[in-house]
């Protein structure tokens, strides 16, 4: 092992003591239950965590309304081995047990359901639900159970929505803070008799912190749950967010304007316009030994996009969307005979989508910042019409031969296809760059179907009345993406694409229940074979192939204890490495061996929180976050240096159902990057948000 990783790896150990398995804790205050921690993302039904063979992470609805986050990643970032970045307004750069990035390799679930259709990925999934009202959220990280399919390669990310409450429930809130940030929640609650109902909102603007990176966010959560009769249940969520957000918060910079001007956007026309909905509807009916639920759910999905990444070699514009129906069958039946439970069930998805794309004649206005620019319509490039396919049974065993043991066996079944048609002419065609002869491709009509058995194989054990350990064997799986299959660009071929899998063996021990003390250590080793690359060989036109491997390996420690009645310590660590084992994208280009790039070895968190006794309705956290360095390029020539934040909160209610609260972010107002990497040889930056500070009150009626 290389020094750098053995220090890593010492590191790690050494700081494992400190740090905690979850956001959980976000107040000094001890838990007052003393009943097994609950999940419900495994088996879509809650399931005590410690027998479930997956590295799951879970942050409570008391965590969520004290770091009121005003992106996912305040909450995220303070999983073991789970870092998100933000890009523009509330869109989010991932790397869970992956370097950071834009990749397919996450599922993104509310109430157990995928927010998207596989086929139509993004990476900014996470602002298509409402976190800062949501009711908990679940993380598996890493691969998902046989309950969950396609993209589940590096995490499974379960929004939950709140339940209607027992009796009438009233909140609003108003919040302003730094580059003209406002944002107003209002929730309200009943229960009347066997039914009930819940209604959240939402609304946020900012002027963005870089110049012209404005941001509006329009977010309606519905849910009711009705008592149908003694054994039969029906809950159903309506969500719908509207957001129109100015690109660019994310635009790189070279070094010196990092330093200098970092609120300099060089694409301040850029957009991103999403219009979601999402919609589901759970019936549950008991029986005497099990549990029936089918869950049929709609979406609606339309994103305009100019997209900032591609201005400088790519300029377009381009609408993508899509509309789904699908339900989620699932069967539970228990038997006696070693407390074995059966789990049975398919997941359907129907979801006819198209994509339009026009190129853009772009002219810089200006040649000093800022910057201006002004651009025209050109050549539509492309224009299809694409429908996605899926129909995936799964089953999953548990059982018990000895009472401390539980077995987990599952497979799934996946059967999906694109049905594909273009409605512009198939074949070459000028790509329409200004000064450029390039030659683009689309591809004829045709219908790509792709299957795929993913078997599972995990067991934990009770080695003491508050110690427990697991360990598992998962193969999971992803297609290419539409855009990926379709959207041919210069490359000779797209559409034979084969699905990425990955093997993941994982395991680790952890604490029971919650308490004073509660700890987590989990190791694991995935490699992934047919990962999609791009091949060019004596100058022809590049290729798409199924040529990569990789290899992730690491560990995640985290820790929470309670130093005394008033003051809670609790952390996250995450220390791996991401290794190309095969990547060779052309004959002079060999990077087998090198590091990923965007990989940091180690990321850290840790929350000193304080309640004090003395001032009852108070509460007070300082907040570290640490992302290592990792390399700018795969030939691994630079690297960022990596960061440190400090963040501060507070929170205090004045009187009964009115409380005023504070934070300050990135305290010490340290010069950092969302994002680097190479351009050529030259160094650039996303810079990352300086010291910005917020305020506001929430009332309770």
């Amino acid at each position: 092992m290389p020094t750098t990783h053995r220090r890593g790896l010492r590191a790690a150990l050494l700081l494992f003591p400190l740090l905690s398995p979850s956001a959980a804790m976000a107040q000094a205050a001890p838990p007052t239950t003393t009943l097994p921690d609950l999940v419900v993302t495994g088996t879509r039904e809650a399931e005590p965590r410690a027998e479930t063979p997956s590295a799951i992470s879970s942050i409570s609805p008391a965590t969520i309304r004290d770091v009121r986050p005003a992106h996912p990643s305040e909450l995220l970032n303070r999983l073991p081995g789970v870092t998100v970045q933000q890009t523009n307004g509330e869109g989010s750069l991932v790397g869970i047990r992956n370097p950071i990035g834009t990749s397919p390799l996450y599922l993104y679930l509310q109430d157990n359901v995928p927010v998207q259709a596989a086929g139509f990925f993004n990476h900014n999934a996470l602002y298509l639900m409402n976190l800062p009202q949501a009711g908990g959220i679940e993380v598996i990280r890493g691969p998902g159970t046989a309950l969950q399919g396609n993209d589940a390669i590096g995490g499974v990310i379960n929004v939950l929505t709140p339940a209607p409450t027992a009796e009438r429930f009233v909140q609003t809130g108003i919040e302003y803070g730094s580059y003209n940030w406002v944002r107003a929640t209002g929730s309200a609650s009943q229960t009347f008799g066997d039914y009930g109902l819940r209604g959240d909102v939402n609304l946020t603007h900012t002027d963005g912190w870089r110049s012209r990176t404005a941001y509006d966010r329009q977010a309606i959560n519905l849910r009711s749950d009705i008592q149908v009769s003694g054994d039969t249940v029906l809950r159903t969520t309506l969500s719908l967010n509207n957001i129109d957000q100015q690109m660019g918060a994310n635009s790189y910079v070279n070094g010196r304007d990092w330093v200098n001007n970092p609120r300099q956007n060089n694409t301040p026309f850029a957009y991103r316009r999403v219009q979601a909905l999402f919609g589901s509807m759970a019936w549950e009916k008991s029986f005497e030994s099990g549990l029936l639920t089918v869950t049929p759910f709609i979406r609606s999905n339309r994103m305009d996009l100019l997209p900032s990444y591609q201005l400088n070699n790519d300029p377009v514009k381009f609408t993508q969307q899509y509309n789904s129906i699908g339900a989620l069958v699932r069967y539970r039946h228990d038997l006696d005979f070693w407390r074995t439970r059966l789990i049975g069930g398919v997941d359907m998805d129907l979801s006819p989508g198209s994509y339009v794309e026009d190129r853009l004649n772009v002219q810089r206005t200006t040649s000093v910042p800022p910057l201006n620019y002004a651009f025209t319509n050109g050549k539509r490039l492309y224009d299809f019409d694409v429908t996605y396919r899926q129909m995936s049974p799964y089953f999953q065993a548990q059982t018990s031969p000895v009472e401390k043991l539980r077995l987990v066996a599952g497979v799934r079944f996946d059967a999906m296809a694109f049905d594909y048609h273009n409605n512009l002419a198939s074949g070459a065609f000028a790509s329409g760059l200004s000064g450029s002869s390039a030659t683009f491709f689309r591809p004829g009509n045709t219908t790509r179907t792709y299957h795929h058995l993913s078997p599972s194989l995990g067991g934990t054990f009770e080695f003491a009345p508050d110690l427990a350990g697991f360990l598992s064997y998962k193969q999971s799986f992803r297609t290419p993406e539409a855009s990926q299959l379709f959207r041919q660009g210069a490359n000779l071929n797209t559409v034979n694409l084969r699905p990425i899998t990955a093997n993941t063996i994982e395991g680790g021990f952890r604490s029971i229940y919650p308490g004073p003390f509660t700890w987590e250590f989990v190791a694991y080793h995935t490699t992934k074979h047919n990962d999609i690359l791009g091949f060019t060989a004596n100058g022809t036109l590049p290729t798409q192939t199924n040529n990569g491997v990789t290899r992730h390996i690491g560990v995640e420690a985290a820790a929470s204890v309670e130093i005394t009645r008033e003051v809670r310590l609790s952390g996250a660590l995450g220390h791996a490495n991401h290794t190309f084992v095969q990547w060779v994208n052309s004959a002079s280009q060999n990077l087998s061996g090198k590091t990923m790039a965007a990989a940091p070895q180690l990321t850290a968190s840790a929350v000193l929180a304080y309640a004090p006794a003395w001032l009852p309705g108070a509460t007070g956290s300082i907040e570290w976050q640490r992302v290592g360095s990792y390399w700018l390029n795969d030939a691994n020539t630079q690297q960022y240096g990596g960061h440190n934040l400090v963040n501060l909160r507070a929170e205090y209610e004045v009187v009964r159902g009115v409380s005023v609260y504070g934070r300050v972010m990135n305290a010490l107002n340290t010069r950092w990057a969302t994002n680097a990497s190479l351009s050529g040889t030259t160094p650039q930056y996303a810079p990352g948000m300086p010291l910005n500070v917020y305020g506001g009150v929430s009332v309770t009626f």
